[in-house]
C-alpha cells in the first residue's frame, strides 16, 4: 500500500482527530493515523491506529507535554466508515506514553480546581481545627527518582503564612490505577503539622492518578513510572471500547 493515506483513512483520522480534541480544554497539536487498505476496511479490519499530541490540556487543568497510543488489529463496523465515524465492534488494548513536565504539574498545583480542593479542607494545627488557603505551591522533578513540594499556605483564621517542604518518591499502585508518595522527607523547616503535609501528598497523589488521563471510552493502567530530571514519564496500558470520533 502506498504511504499517502486513502480517502477513507483520511476522513477517519480527521473524524478521529475531532472527536478527540472535543474532550480536551486545549491542544497543540493532534494527529490520528490509521493504516489500512479499502479491502480491508470494507471488513471491518484496520492494520494500525497511533494517536500522537503535545500540550494537550485535560480535566482539572492538567497538560500532557506528550501522549502517544498505538492500536493494531483494530476490528471496526464499516458501516459506521461511511458517516465519518470509528466504531469499535470489539474493545482492543493499545500501548500508551504520556510525558509531564514539572511545568505541567505546577501549572495544575496552581489551578482553581486544586486551590479549592485544599481550601475545602479543614487541618489541626495546634490542636485547632483551620481552614487554608495555598498562597504558592512549587512542584520540582529534582532527579534521583524524587518530586519535591515547596509550598506557601495561608492559614485562614489567623492570617498567617506557614512553609511546607518536603520530597517523596512516587509509586505506582498494584492496580496501575493510583500513585501514591513513599518516602517522605521533610525540608530544612521543622513540621508544622503532619496534616497539612498529608493534605500536600495526598493532593500530589491525586493529580499524578491515571484516571485523570481517561477519554471517553479509553481507560488506562499504569506500567511504569520514570521520574527524571524536569519530565515525568508514564508508560501504560490502555483499554479502547471507543475511539472518540466527531
Amino acid at each position: 500500500m502506498a504511504d499517502n493515506p486513502g480517502l477513507g483513512e483520511q476522513a477517519l483520522n480527521k473524524a478521529a482527530e475531532i472527536g478527540l480534541s472535543s474532550q480536551l480544554d486545549e491542544v497543540e497539536s493532534l494527529d490520528v493515523n490509521i493504516k489500512t487498505d479499502p479491502l480491508k476496511l470494507v471488513q471491518g479490519e484496520v492494520d494500525s491506529v497511533t494517536i500522537e499530541g503535545e500540550g494537550m490540556v485535560m480535566q482539572k487543568d492538567l497538560r500532557m507535554e506528550e501522549f502517544e497510543m498505538q492500536m493494531t488489529n483494530v476490528a471496526i463496523n464499516p458501516l459506521s466508515v461511511a458517516f465519518g465515524k470509528i466504531e469499535l465492534t470489539k474493545p482492543t488494548e493499545a500501548n500508551a506514553q504520556v510525558v509531564l513536565t514539572e511545568a505541567d504539574i505546577n501549572r495544575a498545583f496552581n489551578s482553581e480546581y486544586v486551590r479549592s480542593q485544599l481550601q475545602s479542607q479543614q487541618i489541626h494545627i495546634n490542636g485547632k481545627l483551620t481552614s487554608i488557603e495555598p498562597q504558592h505551591v512549587e512542584f520540582r522533578l529534582p532527579g534521583d527518582g524524587k518530586v519535591a513540594i515547596n509550598a506557601t499556605i495561608k492559614l485562614v483564621e489567623t492570617g498567617e503564612n506557614q512553609q511546607v517542604a518536603f520530597s517523596a518518591v512516587p509509586q505506582i499502585s498494584a492496580n496501575g490505577k493510583t500513585v501514591s508518595l513513599e518516602n517522605v522527607e521533610y525540608g530544612e523547616s521543622d513540621e508544622i503539622s503532619p496534616e497539612l503535609t498529608k493534605a500536600l501528598v495526598e493532593q500530589t497523589s491525586e493529580l499524578l492518578n491515571l484516571s485523570n488521563f481517561d477519554l471517553e471510552g479509553i481507560t488506562f493502567q499504569v506500567n511504569q513510572l520514570k521520574v527524571e530530571v524536569g519530565k515525568l514519564t508514564l508508560q501504560a496500558e490502555a483499554y479502547v471500547e471507543q475511539i472518540p470520533s466527531s
